[in-house]
């Protein structure tokens, strides 16, 4: 079997320990300390966040996305195929790196997605994006750590907290959605975003991918009432 190697390592701002790419043949994960972070080989549930939310808002005439996390960009390329021309995808992403790497070792998992014209790639924090808008966006999709809570940096809890999920809810249209992913349950979660006024969904599903198989990751569907 081939040995993984090390492409190339990043510095989250604020954040503690760096993110590494890591590739082995056609496979690549990207790794903070021990914890994996994402995975070329089991993308499914990636996926899934972007069809599940897209799905309830790809009626609307000209939907606006956010994307919290580029990651290996699969989120994104999902979103494009359900979404419409006229459909516009804000993608915040804090490491000027992960940016760099899907436009260059990692290029072919998102494809053409970064240079569609209904994208817009932010080299920022999305917690900064949510905070400034009101009623913007139609969907928030967030895949920044590995569950509702902050592991890349302490100050992601900010996303998850009761706080900051009422702000998300303002930055949300009527019957907009915010979309969370996670790699493990939280039960915790879901009464967190019914008291700041969600309808709250919580669905189970396979980090099934090109390698098949796979654990099963949580997403959680909140939507703010029409």
């Amino acid at each position: 079997m081939l040995p993984w190697k090390l492409i190339d390592t990043a510095d989250v701002p604020g954040g503690g320990e760096p993110l590494r790419l890591m590739q082995r043949g056609r496979d690549f994960t990207i790794k903070l300390g021990q914890n994996e972070l994402m995975s070329s080989r089991l993308y499914g549930s990636e996926e899934a966040l972007a069809t599940l939310s897209c799905a309830r808002i790809k009626a609307r005439p000209a939907p606006h996305l956010l994307i919290g996390g580029l990651g290996m960009g699969f989120t994104l390329r999902a979103a494009l195929k359900v979404l419409g021309p006229q459909a516009h995808v804000t993608v915040a992403e804090l490491v000027p790196a992960v940016i760099a790497w899907a436009r260059g070792p990692m290029a072919e998992l998102s494809g053409a997605s970064l240079a569609d014209p209904r994208v817009d790639i932010r080299e920022t924090d999305v917690v900064k994006l949510i905070a400034a808008a009101r009623g913007a966006y139609d969907a928030i999709l967030l895949d920044v750590d590995n569950g509702p809570q902050g592991l890349t940096r302490q100050s992601n809890d900010a996303l998850y907290d009761s706080s900051g999920l009422r702000t998300a809810f303002t930055a949300l249209r009527p019957g907009g959605v915010l979309a969370v992913w996670s790699s493990h349950p939280d039960d915790k979660f879901a009464p967190r975003l019914r008291k700041a006024g969600f309808a709250t969904e919580e669905i189970n599903i396979r980090a099934t991918g090109r390698g098949g198989g796979g654990a099963r990751h949580v997403i959680w569907i909140a939507t703010r009432p029409a």
